[in-house]
């Protein structure tokens, strides 16, 4: 069993600094007392909101801080850049036509963090 996620959940990014809080909006879905999210809420900055600070030298940012700094790390603001849905999500439960995201589910930011779910907001909804 997984829990379901909603509204309040906690994130974490390998390569950020700070966990973030994810905002889950209530379009398009099933009646409840909170917003759950599906494997579509991923967008940054509407979902997925900013970890801190970002240690990827992936990210430009870091990347051109770090080179300035004479090659020592330089972390730089997290803006994350998300291209793909949430994996695997639940693939008996479906909110809104699309699949329920559980606490088990993974989202990959192109800087190369991989962002997971920390608390999943609710502890009483249990996806099978």
């Amino acid at each position: 069993m997984s829990f379901a996620v909603c509204a309040g959940a906690m994130c974490a990014c390998t390569f950020g600094m700070a966990p973030s809080a994810m905002m889950v909006t209530p379009e398009g879905k099933v009646m409840s007392s909170m917003p759950l999210a599906t494997i579509m809420d991923q967008v940054p900055l509407k979902n997925i909101m900013p970890f801190g600070m970002c240690m990827s030298l992936a990210n430009p940012q870091v990347a051109a801080a770090t080179a300035a700094a004479l090659g020592v790390l330089t972390p730089m603001p997290c803006i994350p850049v998300i291209s793909a849905p949430w994996a695997p999500g639940s693939p008996t439960v479906l909110i809104g036509g699309k699949p329920a995201l559980n606490q088990t589910s993974k989202c990959i930011c192109s800087w190369g963090g991989v962002i997971s779910i920390t608390n999943p907001g609710v502890m009483n909804i249990q996806i099978p």
